[in-house]
């Protein structure tokens, strides 16, 4: 059995997570104190994801740069392909919050979307 120790980031509380598994398999995840900490620590140590955030530029606008981020969370083996993927991406301006920047980034099924609205 072995043991794994892990913050919650499922709420702003930070509970101490103990995450027992059995080769791939959960066996129980204790120190949660709500639902949320149980479902993230059994993600965490099966199958990481996370929100990519970053910017890219914007041609015409009224500043030069627009923060963009995941729509969904990809798995965490893909971040770097992800930021690669938005390098030396240029976009014309308006661009409006919630619009689609790059579709399907890294073949994760995820697309990157505009958090900024630029004139």
């Amino acid at each position: 059995m072995e043991e794994r120790k892990l913050t919650c980031i499922g709420c702003p509380m930070g509970c101490p997570l103990t995450v027992v598994m059995n080769g791939e398999e959960v066996v129980s995840v204790t120190g949660n104190t709500c639902k949320r900490g149980g479902v993230y620590a059994r993600k965490e140590v099966t199958n990481p994801t996370r929100i990519v955030t970053s910017t890219v530029r914007v041609a015409g606008g009224s500043i030069d740069m627009v923060s963009v981020k995941t729509r969904e969370d990809i798995p965490k083996g893909k971040i770097f392909d992800c930021v690669k993927a938005l390098k030396g991406i240029e976009v014309p301006a308006p661009v409006h919050i919630g619009d689609v920047i790059l579709k399907n980034v890294a073949d994760t099924g995820v697309d990157i979307v505009a958090t900024k609205n630029v004139e």
